[in-house]
């Protein structure tokens, strides 16, 4: 590996504003249909998951639907990026959201039905997967286009508020239409979650058409060819390079795999009801996102630095190998909601640097780039939390996980201070 140089960010820094993205009227609008559209999400799998479940009983199913749902970001998050910065990156985000409908009425149609068959069931959500890379990076680049570099770092936090917001009320919102509709009349009411997004950018004063200066030239979606040519154009800036790895190693070793094992975490804690017990592991997870986002943004703490946000993801990765080795309940509730915390915090921080210092005419790949790394290699995670955890123990496996990524945060931070050094 070779060795990198010294970190140097050239981007003007956020200004240290109370919730300073919420000034722009546009943001205020992007962040409440982004906050329905990502409950929608969470809403289709709350129902869509209980269903399958109930029907084929296939654990091979399930896993399926985690690969279906990551693996699309490893392989076509820069050629998203590259199709938003040729075209409209609203146009992109608004085909996404129509893939989200049509797998949310396509549940529908097969559960009024009862004709749902397995392959029918890995096509949609392999079209949920799609939706999914089509959405979340020209939404990153749109972001930039509504508040601009100063509020960039709050607006890309606010965003990752958003996404464990949904988190939170998704599920009891899913369930609550599960239990009251039933399943085919509920998927088919969430699609109107997504209906203010797709309203919000047909006629939205972003993109392109609304920048000042000259336009970045339209350059061709080439497919594999576009990763590896992002890739040769980042790899001299130290920045971006070692936001890329960090986001990566977090996302491959760990990602989110851990949560799909709440519930043996939550039995061999032995804390009263395991039910209880297991959905009060993953709302302090996401509970503690969600607070990290407004104390960070409310305190204006944090401004966006490398080392920052390497340091963040070595704490992050302290936190989660003490929570999956801690024997008591509480110690264990209270470190997953401190790994919340420092995962939206050097997770924002990272995508904040590098769309500040991605070039302008490339920031839909090198964001695509970002994605596929930070978002893409989760379909792996599950190899070395679940895979290995079915062999030694999910407590060791998800421990080792994380020291993993510590392993990659601590070479990072090495790597970033010998220059300086020297």
């Amino acid at each position: 590996m070779n060795e990198l140089k010294p970190i140097r960010v050239n981007a003007p820094s956020p200004a240290k504003r109370s919730f300073a993205a919420m000034r722009h009227r546009g943001f205020q609008a992007q962040f409440s249909t982004y906050v329905l559209a990502m409950m929608a999400d969470n809403i289709e799998h709350v129902i869509s998951y209980w269903v399958v479940f109930q029907k084929f009983h296939s654990p091979a199913l399930g896993g399926f639907a985690v690969v279906s749902h990551w693996l699309p970001f490893l392989v076509f998050s820069v050629a998203s990026g590259a199709l938003a910065e040729r075209f409209d990156p609203r146009r992109v985000i608004q085909i996404g959201m129509a893939l989200f409908i049509i797998a949310s009425l396509s549940w529908s149609y097969f559960f009024v039905t009862g004709t749902l068959q397995m392959w029918q069931a890995m096509l949609i959500l392999v079209i949920h997967g799609c939706a999914g890379v089509l959405w979340q990076t020209p939404n990153q680049m749109l972001l930039y286009d509504i508040v601009g570099p100063a509020d960039l770092e709050s607006a890309v936090r606010l965003n990752a508020m958003a996404r464990y917001l949904a988190l939170l009320v998704g599920p009891a919102v899913g369930g609550a239409i599960l239990i009251a509709l039933g399943p085919a009349h509920g998927i088919m009411l969430n699609t109107l979650f997504y209906l203010p997004l797709v309203l919000w950018l047909v006629n939205a004063p972003y993109g392109p058409k609304f920048r000042s200066g000259a336009s970045a030239p339209r350059r061709a979606v080439r497919g594999l060819n576009d990763i590896l040519s992002t890739i040769r154009d980042i790899r001299g800036n130290s920045t971006i390079v070692s936001m890329v790895l960090l986001a990566g190693a977090a996302s491959f070793f760990v990602g989110n795999a851990y949560s799909s094992q709440m519930p043996g975490f939550a039995a061999d804690l032995h804390y009263g009801d395991p039910g209880v017990a297991y959905s009060l592991l993953l709302a302090a997870d996401a509970a503690g996102g969600l607070l990290g986002g407004l104390i960070l943004e409310g305190g204006g703490l944090l401004p966006p630095r490398p080392r920052t946000a390497i340091v963040l993801a070595l704490l992050w990765s302290a936190a989660l190998t003490v929570f999956a080795l801690a024997g008591v309940y509480w110690l264990a509730v209270a470190f997953l909601c401190l790994a919340g915390f420092l995962e939206l915090s050097f997770n924002a921080m990272a995508q904040s640097l590098v769309q500040l210092n991605a070039p302008l005419d490339q920031r839909g790949r090198v964001i695509g780039l970002f994605n596929m790394a930070s978002l893409g290699l989760r379909a792996f995670s599950g190899l070395s939390v679940g895979l290995i955890g079915s062999l030694i123990g999910i407590h060791w496996s998800l421990a080792l996980s994380a020291l993993g990524a510590m392993a990659v945060a601590a070479t990072l931070l090495f790597l970033a201070k010998r220059p300086a050094a020297a």
